[in-house]
């Protein structure tokens, strides 16, 4: 990916060009983009990326076009859950192709964008304002019905250029039923209202495991606390994701939970959260 650099005055001259052109990339896009939904958490092990991922093959198992945007660039995990390899082509536009994990779902990541995929990220805001900018406006999204956007946990540069480059993004917060993590959800929240961010939903994420033994219903991190909150705080509640081994072992292997275990508890979760996405998307 190639970042922009100005030296002296024509080079800031050329440097303000490139970025009024990006400008307008962006906005064409974004034009073709009918949803877009940024995937937040106040602290990290909630289970966020697992949710994005999971929540976007629901969407387009149901025949939505989607797209699955990684801005986590410290820990762009997304690729390695859905066993996407390679490095990122031109289409024929002049634009990056992003990866395709199926016909109805595209997927850009940091990662596919470096060689050496154990190599850090270290970059400072302005650099990933650039990145994430050119992640919409540089890559060749087509027509898509929804936008899915993984950011890191927190309420950082990531959410915020987010929040400042897609005006019309809504925002899904996950959490899980714990009080320490009920309490950063709050956090989350409150940078929502201050970016004027429209908060579309909570699902509460590990909410109660099945034993695979006995079938007995154990309240693992608790259940229900993100329905209250949701309830509290005039949220709407998406819905609830159990706690299930097998997202482990499918993140891991990049395999599809969704089809590989599709009779399980939390594959149909996931369905009836998307269809409840889609219905509130009014498409």
């Amino acid at each position: 990916m190639e970042m922009i650099h100005g030296g002296g005055t024509c080079g800031a001259g050329k440097q303000q060009m490139k970025k009024d052109e990006q400008d307008i990339s962006v906005e064409n896009s974004l034009k073709k983009i009918k949803n877009k939904f940024v995937i937040m958490s106040g602290k990290g092990g909630v289970g966020k990326t697992s949710t994005s991922v999971n929540l976007a093959i629901a969407l387009s198992n149901k025949g939505f076009k989607v797209g699955l945007m990684d801005v986590d660039l410290h820990g762009p995990d997304v690729p390695r859950m859905l066993a996407l390899k390679g490095e990122l082509t031109l289409s024929s536009n002049n634009k990056l192709a992003p990866m395709k994990y199926s016909e109805k779902l595209s997927v850009i990541s940091i990662e596919a964008l470096i060689s050496d995929k154990d190599e850090a990220i270290i970059w400072r805001g302005p650099m990933k304002y650039s990145a994430i900018k050119q992640f919409i406006g540089d890559v060749d999204w087509g027509e898509l019905d929804f936008l899915i956007i993984d950011s890191p946990p927190g309420t950082g540069d990531e959410p915020l250029t987010v929040a400042q480059t897609i005006k019309d993004a809504k925002a899904i917060i996950v959490t899980t039923p714990q009080e320490v993590s009920l309490a950063d959800v709050r956090k989350s929240i409150s940078f929502c209202k201050t970016l004027k961010i429209e908060v579309f939903g909570l699902i509460e994420n590990m909410s109660g495991l099945t034993c695979p033994h006995c079938n007995k219903d154990i309240d693992l991190f608790g259940v229900g606390g993100g329905e209250k909150m949701a309830g509290e705080t005039g949220i709407i509640f998406l819905g609830k994701i159990p706690f299930d081994h097998n997202v482990v072992s499918c993140g891991d292997s990049g395999a599809s939970l969704i089809d590989k275990h599709s009779d399980s508890p939390v594959a149909k979760a996931f369905d009836a959260v998307a269809d409840k996405m889609a219905k509130l998307a009014g498409i």
